[in-house]
């Protein structure tokens, strides 16, 4: 398997490199230089498969030998050892749930993958990995437990000063051990940019070895392709185009479900937004228009200038307009919080269903959709448990929601972060003297 910049389409790296690196030299997003078609008949007895099973067969295909089988299998079976079961609201409207991993949200599939394979290609090397990662909310708890006393590497996340909730805090300031959190006086914008200045700084990569967990690293968006796969298996009836609704911010996730739908899963998109809304827009007008994100409920989705869309561009760039492209594959839409809480209240009074914000501005967006598309089915991603912002959740529904143990025992412990600015030098300053 070999990458290529988006930047520099013409330069290609191995997987060892780019998962390591994490960033390329010329600023831009390592893509796979092939996306291989799964045979039909593996698609078309997805139900046959384990999702395990599944994992290894996408990965496969997708690294063509990059890493030997039986290693391969053996990170799917570490990282991969959880469910992505199917709730289904009606006929006609699924929830993909993804946060039975260890941080309650999807990002749990790629942090995991992502710590497997870094430690395996890390094998060897004198000198410890340390690996940066900005977080709206839910990363940096998946990346937090996912790389948790990983040998031979250091975590550092950024995040922004009061835009995550509580728990979310706690799960990235309280583990101690490799973790260290920063506290950035900014937005995720901020944390992402000194994440992306560290990269492109000489100095500090010839004195240490930087990598990324965000979802800028390759690494992460291939195993999040594999739950496409999963959900895909679990519905029943395809007579009607299967749709999923992706609640967005950096847009990983999205593209990962690219990823799944050029190796052969025939499915379709939605992009569904906050008022962070810059990629709905570029879908109704072809003009992008990046901005400084504004606070919302649905806070992991806060990004005003989305890492991975140079991906979606790089994928969309291909006969023709790369903008009527993008637009034919996908749908967006973007609701404001008061419509976000009254999406949450009305799949409970109407299911009982417990959703999350990031998941209801998914459910409102396949409502909108289906007043074109009215015989869709539509599969939405409930992107984290809806504990995770117990405050709003409770306070919409005025009724009390469930902790799962595993994230109320951090309710107790004590937060540990350092706090900075959002200049880079006291930032760059900070890495060089503690690694």
């Amino acid at each position: 398997m070999k990458l290529y910049s988006t930047n520099s389409p013409d330069q290609y790296v191995s997987l060892k490199k780019a998962v390591l690196k994490g960033l390329p030299e010329d600023n831009g997003l390592f893509m796979p230089n092939e996306l291989p078609k799964l045979p039909s008949s593996f698609i078309q007895h997805l139900k046959d498969y384990s999702f395990q099973e599944i994992a290894f067969q996408v990965s496969k295909t997708l690294l063509q030998g990059a890493i030997p089988e039986n290693d391969l299998e053996e990170i799917i079976n570490n990282a991969i050892n959880f469910p992505a079961p199917i709730a289904t609201l009606d006929e006609q409207i699924h929830v993909l749930e993804l946060f039975h991993g260890p941080s309650l949200a999807f990002k749990d599939f790629g942090a995991r993958f992502m710590a497997q394979l870094m430690s395996y290609f890390n094998r060897g090397e004198q000198k410890e990995l340390v690996i940066l990662v900005a977080t709206s909310g839910d990363t940096g708890g998946a990346v937090a437990a996912g790389f948790y006393k990983t040998e031979g590497t250091k975590v550092v996340i950024l995040y922004p000063s009061g835009k995550v909730s509580n728990l979310q805090e706690k799960q990235l300031t309280t583990l101690g051990h490799n973790i260290a959190a920063l506290e950035v006086d900014g937005t995720f914008d901020d944390c992402q940019a000194l994440v992306k200045k560290a990269f492109l700084d000489k100095e500090l990569n010839t004195q240490i070895r930087l990598s990324s967990a965000n979802s800028i690293n390759i690494a992460r968006l291939i195993p999040q392709s594999f739950y496409y796969f999963e959900a895909f298996k679990q519905v029943n009836d395809y007579t009607n185009p299967i749709v999923f609704s992706v609640p967005s911010g950096n847009f990983g996730n999205l593209t990962a479900g690219l990823l799944a739908k050029r190796m052969g899963l025939p499915i379709h998109f939605i992009a569904a937004t906050n008022n962070n809304s810059v990629v709905p827009e570029y879908l109704a007008n072809g003009v992008y228009t990046p901005r400084p994100s504004v606070r919302t409920i649905s806070n992991a989705m806060d990004v005003g200038n989305p890492s991975n869309f140079a991906r979606m561009l790089d994928i969309f760039n291909a006969n023709g307009s790369t903008w009527n492209n993008m637009k034919n594959e996908i749908a967006g839409y973007h609701f404001n919080d008061e419509q976000t809480k009254a999406g949450v209240k009305e799949v409970y009074d109407q299911y009982g269903y417990v959703i999350d914000p990031h998941g209801a501005v998914a459910y409102l967006a396949f409502k909108e959709y289906q007043n074109l598309h009215p015989l869709a089915k539509g599969i939405i991603l409930e992107t984290a448990h809806p504990s995770k912002f117990i405050d709003d959740v409770e306070q919409i529904l005025n009724k009390k929601v469930d902790i799962p143990e595993r994230l109320a025992s951090l309710a107790n412990k004590k937060k540990e972060a350092t706090p900075i600015g959002i200049t880079f030098e006291p930032f760059k300053n900070w890495l060089l003297d503690n690694y």
